[in-house]
């Protein structure tokens, strides 16, 4: 009997169906993968699982018995806790405030008691491997990676009998991800079902015992991982076979010209005399262990940070980048980690978020022209197969894959020289992932220069012309041709860690 289930659910937003007639079921004691693009039901199907989201029709049952979450609280006092790829926690409260919110241990005098629960957090983080990240930490200073554990670690708190976890994965390292699957695999050998939803099939594979593949808003199977081949699971998921993933890499010039020149680059302790080029038409890869400064580069050469010294120049131009603005008017761009806060506004329309680094474009006398904001926004709909009901559709009403694509768009729009992208595929379904990689190749077919950030080795290998690999905000080792492969990545970043501890 499973132990939790879920026949004939139907959710629609508006005009918008998420779910049609989708069923569901995992037993206790068996990881249960998830499968499917971006909008094809999945994270619909978990907010109803775990009471987020009520049902249109559709009935869902717990250990066999007639189940109805009215709210989050009531499925998690069922033992049906999620962990979401947009975080919950409390920016400005320690690690350990978050990890108890809501059934902090408390004194006599019905006081949090602070230390105890200090202490509690301590011997929680230590028992899931997650000793790096200190209990009286504010999670607001610590890297994404560290607030997803401690969000991971916080749900499994709760002793859940059903575990969830929605793209919980996707800003961790590969070592942060076997601690996790340590975890995962502990807690199913103990009873717990553990749904699992992840857009690396990879993991997928290495992780889960059954998996249920869901396509525009309805099941349309649940298989034995052990039994079906990666491209037979890319079939059912999107409907056609994946081929060539990687766009083909043409020929480059040896001497094509520099459009951006970075000389000796230093920021505090984070980026240190950090010298490179980036060509016209080249895709330029940041590879390394996650936190080694590739992002503060990519936030260095738009001008987020102050106090940055060296020198830098596009397209032979000396450039100050002391703001953003001043980075765009240079001809630089940037596509942040984090679509949801730094990227996007959520509660304005697609046509809005399209339009919002260029609206002078579209502007005159003061007054923005509604008309011409329409246009570059269905041109970019139909550039990027942006699928959403209208452009006056608000943004946190699309799926992620779309959400990136809306994200992308509105620096497409710039035109601008130099694209800086902070891992772009992140949390994004296989189908939306290999349109972003075409487009990230047809810009450079035409000439912009990309630099590129990801936590996933394989798309560094695939995409990238050459990659820089970081340590301790320094560039370590500079990959080409056939140097650049994931063994000569993970060696140069690992072998540089072991030769520091080594010397340290």
């Amino acid at each position: 009997m499973p132990i939790l289930a879920a026949s004939g659910i139907t959710k629609r937003f508006g005009g918008v169906v998420a779910l049609d007639d989708a069923g569901f079921a995992c037993e206790a004691g068996e990881i249960h993968a998830l499968l499917g693009e971006n909008g094809a039901g999945k994270s619909t199907m978990v907010k109803v699982l775990c009471g987020v989201q009520p049902p249109d029709s559709g009935t869902l049952t717990d250990d066999g018995r007639p189940a109805t979450f009215k709210n989050p609280a009531a499925a998690a006092a069922a033992g049906i806790v999620p962990v979401f790829q947009e975080l919950s926690l409390v920016p400005h409260l320690s690690v350990a405030a978050n990890l108890f919110m809501g059934h902090e241990p408390q004194s006599p005098l019905g006081l949090i008691a602070g230390r105890r629960m200090r202490r509690q957090a301590r011997a929680l983080l230590d028992d899931l491997g997650f000793a790096g990240i200190d209990p009286a930490a504010t999670v607001a200073d610590l890297p994404l990676a560290q607030r997803q554990l401690v969000e991971i670690a916080k749900a499994i708190g709760r002793r859940p009998r059903v575990l969830i976890l929605d793209e919980a994965t996707s800003a961790l390292t590969q070592r942060e991800v076997a601690k996790v699957f340590a975890v995962v695999r502990r807690l199913r050998d103990a009873g717990t079902a553990v749904i699992f939803i992840s857009h690396r099939l990879d993991e997928v594979r290495a992780l889960c015992d059954r998996a249920t593949v869901f396509r525009d808003g309805t099941d349309v199977g649940t298989i034995a991982i052990g039994e079906a081949s990666h491209d037979q699971i890319v079939h059912l998921m999107i409907g056609r076979a994946l081929r060539d993933v990687y766009p083909p890499r043409p020929p480059r010039p040896a001497q094509e010209e520099s459009l951006l020149a970075v000389r000796g680059m230093g920021w505090g302790a984070a980026l240190r005399d950090i010298s490179f080029e980036l060509r016209r038409g080249e895709i330029l890869g940041l590879s390394g262990l996650e936190g080694q400064g590739q992002g503060d580069l990519l936030f260095a050469l738009f001008g987020v940070y102050a106090g940055v010294a060296g020198a830098v120049e596009v397209r032979g131009r000396p450039v100050k980048l002391g703001n953003p603005h001043a980075a765009m008017r240079a001809g630089i761009a940037l596509v942040p980690e984090d679509r949801k806060t730094q990227a996007l506004i959520l509660p304005l329309p697609v046509r809005d978020n399209v339009n919002l680094a260029t609206l002078p474009s579209v502007a005159r006398g003061g007054f923005v022209s509604a008309a011409a904001e329409a246009r570059r926004t269905d041109a970019m709909r139909e550039r990027l197969a942006i699928k959403t009901a209208s452009r006056e559709t608000p943004v946190r009403f699309l799926s992620g894959g779309n959400q990136q694509k809306v994200a992308i768009a509105k620096w497409l729009l710039a035109d601008a020289d130099v694209y800086l992208l902070y891992d772009p595929t992140r949390g994004i379904d296989v189908g939306a992932k290999q349109e972003i990689y075409a487009l990230m190749r047809g810009l450079a077919d035409a000439g912009h220069g990309i630099l590129f950030f990801s936590t996933d080795l394989t798309e560094i290998v695939g995409l990238c012309d050459r990659a820089m690999v970081m340590y301790e905000g320094a560039v370590v080792r500079d990959l080409s041709g056939p140097a650049l492969s994931e063994a000569a990545l993970v060696s140069a970043a690992v072998g540089v860690t072991e030769t520091a501890r080594a010397t340290g």
